[in-house]
């Protein structure tokens, strides 16, 4: 009878642990436990993910043990990895799992201390997570998952349905917003402008008079007549001054020319003068006498002969130290005779350049003259043009790059032509306006973003760290950025 009753309570204690188990498996733990903190990070080509694990709501079964697997899983295509697992233990489970002996079936949990927790139901607690994996581009468009097992004896294991716990972990890649603005020049409040040109004079040789039928004078001076007469019909602008410049070329000696330059060059001052009604305090007059750069250059983009022998000559022998005479012993003579020929007239000329101020201009008729007479305008005319034309369009760029070839050397023309060029992405160009400006602060920081589009971070935080060190706040926030940029993509 005893023997009944106790295999009757034997089964009905086994029926109930049955029951038990049964029940435990339906139980959907992991909506009991809340995940808070998450973050994750990329550094030097590794991803961090951490957060905390909630457990104030986990009502957990002495006898079971939650085996929680983050897994980092793509949303666009099947690229999936399993973190290191976490456990949250019953009290009964983790004596079993502490005793000291193995028996068929014992739970191997090879998980470190720190992923461990032991539940005590009721009560506030929480495990903290943090793992790491090497960073691939596919998981910045990945989900957090948590994979549930849930462990109830030696052999029972049943996993719970997966929870998202975030559907996008990592941002987008960095994107630097690198600053670079247009300046706004300065109003011009006289534009005084000038055009030179040169008058190739003949004159008998050793004197100065300026004779209009001698040789081709006639056509020089129709053509300086032609010139002076336009400008001053153009309602454009009003002449304000001649600059007159006199040069000879090397034959005779160099006093004789010096002053040979300088009576020709006052001669043909007094013609303008009489000519065209100006005052005589309207002309200066300088004179150069032997135009030995100008031979030089005439040289060099001829194909004589002997044309290396005469730049050597040229560029080691002073015009005292017997250059001439080494040019005249040059082939036997024959050297000196050509250039005599053809070489030396057309250094014996009058340069002259007019001087004249242009009147204002409002943003229509800047419109038309920036395509053709841009001379005229002043920059911030040109910028009020450009500010017509959406800042992106080519015609926008095109403004400030008319601007830096009319005056290339107004800074703020070819600053905001390589501003222009970099919102274009075309960085050598933009480098090619900065180069004489490389000690200015905004170009230091506009270099700094050409060599950022050039993938050359290295000299462009060179640029920057300049730039900022000269207190330019543009170049402060371009080295932030610069700075995120590269720590996103170490």
């Amino acid at each position: 009878m005893k023997r009944n009753n106790i295999f009757t309570l034997f089964v009905t204690m086994a029926a109930l642990f049955v029951t038990l188990e049964a029940t435990t498996a339906q139980v959907n733990y992991i909506d009991q436990i809340t995940i808070e903190n998450q973050a994750a990070s990329k550094k030097a080509g590794i991803t961090t993910i951490a957060f905390d694990v909630n457990l104030n709501g986990l009502q957990l079964n002495k006898n079971d043990m939650l085996l929680v697997t983050p897994v980092i899983s793509s949303t666009e295509n099947g690229n999936r990895t399993e973190l290191e697992p976490f456990a949250v233990k019953g009290r009964l489970r983790d004596k079993i799992l502490n005793r000291p002996f193995d028996r068929k079936g014992k739970t191997d949990l090879n998980i470190p201390g720190d992923r461990q927790i032991v539940r005590k139901n009721r009560s506030d607690q929480s495990l903290h997570y943090t793992t790491t994996l090497p960073f691939n581009e596919w998981q910045r468009r990945a989900q957090l998952i948590l994979q549930t097992k849930i462990i109830g004896c030696a052999n029972c294991r049943e996993e719970q349905p997966e929870k998202t716990v975030s559907n996008k972990i990592l941002p987008e890649p960095f994107i630097p917003d690198y600053r670079m603005s247009y300046i706004v020049p300065q109003v011009e409040q006289v534009k005084q402008r000038s055009e030179k040109y040169s008058a190739h004079l003949n004159y008998i040789v050793g004197r100065y008079d300026l004779l209009q039928d001698f040789q081709n004078n006639a056509a020089q001076l129709a053509k300086v007549d032609s010139i002076v007469q336009a400008l001053k019909a153009d309602s454009y602008l009003s002449i304000t001054d001649f600059t007159i410049s006199g040069y000879a070329s090397p034959e005779d000696t160099y006093e004789r020319n010096m002053v040979l330059s300088q009576r020709r060059a006052e001669a043909f001052a007094r013609y303008m003068e009489k000519k065209y009604g100006y005052t005589r305090n309207q002309f200066k007059v300088q004179w150069f006498g032997e135009d030995w750069e100008g031979l030089q250059k005439a040289v060099e983009e001829s194909s004589l002969a002997e044309r290396q022998a005469i730049l050597d000559i040229i560029n080691n022998v002073g015009i005292n130290e017997g250059r001439e005479k080494r040019l005249m012993e040059l082939n036997g003579g024959s050297t000196y005779k050509l250039l005599l020929k053809e070489y030396f007239p057309p250094l014996r000329r009058n340069d002259y350049e007019v001087s004249f101020v242009s009147r204002a201009f409002n943003v229509e008729e800047a419109k038309e003259l920036i395509k053709t007479r841009p001379k005229l305008l002043s920059l911030n005319e040109m910028y009020l043009v450009a500010n017509t034309y959406p800042t992106d369009s080519p015609q926008y760029r095109e403004v400030f790059d008319i601007a830096c070839q009319t005056f290339p050397d107004a800074e703020v023309a070819c600053l905001n032509a390589a501003v222009g060029e970099l919102h274009a992405n075309r960085p050598d160009t933009a480098l090619g306006y900065l180069q004489k400006y490389i000690e200015n602060p905004v170009a230091m920081n506009l270099m700094g973003v050409a060599y950022v589009q050039k993938g050359d971070t290295v000299r462009a935080k060179q640029f920057f760290d300049r730039a900022v060190q000269a207190g330019n706040t543009d170049a402060a926030h371009n080295l932030d950025q610069l700075r995120q940029y590269i720590n996103d993509n170490l």
